[in-house]
């Protein structure tokens, strides 16, 4: 009598192990895929300006339907220094118009010394720290001090020097001539696109520019 069933053959030893470890490594994606969400949701956390106390900050989304104004300093530059009254004029007369954001770069730059140069300057605009550059890269910034114009929809509309008081580093004119910061502020609230919407600034390099 003829079988019809098929020859039983025992599996290899190699076959054995190849399943096995298919099974390891099905066993070990399950695991993984929570850290799939996680890991990117951590990255994002981490990549936020933050305010002194440490918290993300977000200028934008907490000020809708206001142009917002981020100015880039750096405590060790002196043209950033010379810069704070006019800063603080300019803030004090728009205060009402727009938001203001003194923006530290600088990765070395901790709360406690962005706390003193604010004291020392006579600072009360909200500063925020930026060390992985988001703002930074959302303004195109390069130096310091730099300002970056943003409408009341969260366009950027200038971005660069604050007026041309600085011809070149270390040499300064009388009075500026020129006021780019002002007419783009003045330009993003009246609605309207401003002259120029980018202009070269004098100032300190942004460290560690990506």
């Amino acid at each position: 009598m003829v079988s019809h069933f098929p020859k039983f053959v025992p599996p290899s030893r190699e076959g054995i192990e190849k399943r096995a470890t298919q099974r390891r490594i099905s066993s070990l994606s399950l695991l993984l895929i929570p850290f799939l969400f996680v890991v990117p949701a951590f990255c994002a956390a981490q990549q936020s300006p933050l305010d002194l106390d440490g918290n993300a900050a977000k200028p934008f989304s907490s000020n809708p339907g206001q142009s917002v104004v981020l100015l880039f300093v750096r405590g060790d530059c002196p043209i950033s220094g010379r810069y704070a009254p006019t800063i603080q004029r300019i803030s004090r007369e728009h205060q009402k118009d727009a938001r203001f954001y003194l923006v530290f770069p600088d990765k070395s730059e901790t709360p406690q010394d962005i706390r003193k140069y604010l004291h020392d300057y006579g600072y009360s605009i909200a500063a925020l720290r930026d060390p992985d550059q988001v703002l930074v890269k959302q303004a195109h910034a390069q130096i310091t001090p730099e300002a970056a114009v943003f409408d009341a929809k969260g366009s950027l509309i200038y971005h660069g020097r604050i007026d041309n008081l600085y011809a070149s580093f270390g040499h300064a004119r009388s009075a500026p001539t020129t006021h780019e910061l002002e007419d783009a502020l003045q330009a993003a609230l009246a609605g309207r696109s401003p002259s120029s919407v980018e202009v070269a600034g004098v100032g300190c390099y942004i460290s560690d520019l990506q």
